[in-house]
């Protein structure tokens, strides 16, 4: 499933889930990026800045683990249904609905934690960040942005990655 997630959200989603080789943190702890010493240092990120998006992050973190948590969950359930010798298609269906349901919710979240973030930086380190970002795709080298399907999202083997809280 792919969804529309405008470029701008996409800027804040990749630093935020940046790969640890670009930092040389631990594989599965990537460092926030408003922490970063390289980022903070190519935005020109005050330290109220920091400490601002710090605040968002740490206010929707529980709720985006509890709702990532939760899709994982009805995930699950999805998979032995479809994988067992399930004859009831109703069910079947109802178990995807709630799954997708449970994908939107975590998706709706973290883009609004994503776009409270974006909203503490200037435009000039919003045009920064989007810069940045494409470098870092690019020494890491996964696709950029204008590569994306229409509409500003990503191909479907990109969009059911969970971040890593």
């Amino acid at each position: 499933m792919t969804g529309s997630i405008p470029q701008g959200f996409l800027a804040g989603a990749f630093l935020l889930t940046l790969s640890s080789a670009a930092f040389g943190a631990p594989p599965r702890h990537p460092p926030t990026w408003w922490k970063s010493e390289e980022v903070v240092k190519e935005l020109g990120l005050t330290a109220d800045q920091s400490a601002r998006i710090d605040k968002i992050f740490q206010a929707t973190r529980p709720e985006l683990r509890q709702e990532y948590d939760e899709l994982d969950r009805l995930e699950a359930k999805l998979s032995r249904l479809i994988d067992g010798d399930t004859i009831d298609e109703t069910a079947l269906a109802r178990q995807i609905d709630r799954v997708e349901t449970a994908r939107a919710n975590a998706n709706k979240t973290r883009s609004l934690m994503l776009w409270r973030m974006r909203q503490v930086l200037t435009a000039d380190q919003r045009v920064r960040l989007k810069a940045l970002q494409a470098k870092l795709e690019r020494r890491q080298g996964q696709p950029d942005q204008s590569r994306q399907q229409p509409g500003g999202s990503k191909p479907e083997s990109e969009t059911h990655k969970r971040p890593t809280f």
